[in-house]
């Protein structure tokens, strides 16, 4: 499943930058993240990085998107060649 950044969100901007997907990206309120890019690290790390990161704890799964492990790697993989190609 993509992650999902609540309006909790204090624009501290410590997610964006630690995103390997470029799927976090400044809203018009708060950061939002594209569920096309968002793999939840999977491919990349253990953890969801911006979760780790974030320091009111404002970054879930997103049920709207629902996606299996086995997917998420499809779309890193994918993601990967884009930006190799």
């Amino acid at each position: 499943m993509a992650l999902l950044i609540t309006d909790q969100c204090i624009n501290c901007d410590v997610c964006e930058p630690v995103c390997p997907n470029r799927a976090i990206y400044q809203g018009r309120q708060v950061y939002e993240i594209d569920p096309s890019r968002c793999t939840e690290c999977v491919g990349h790390h253990d953890e969801a990085q911006c979760v780790v990161v974030c320091p009111v704890e404002c970054i879930f799964v997103d049920p709207a998107v629902p996606e299996t492990r086995e997917q998420l790697l499809a779309k890193a993989e994918q993601l990967k060649n884009e930006e190799t190609a």
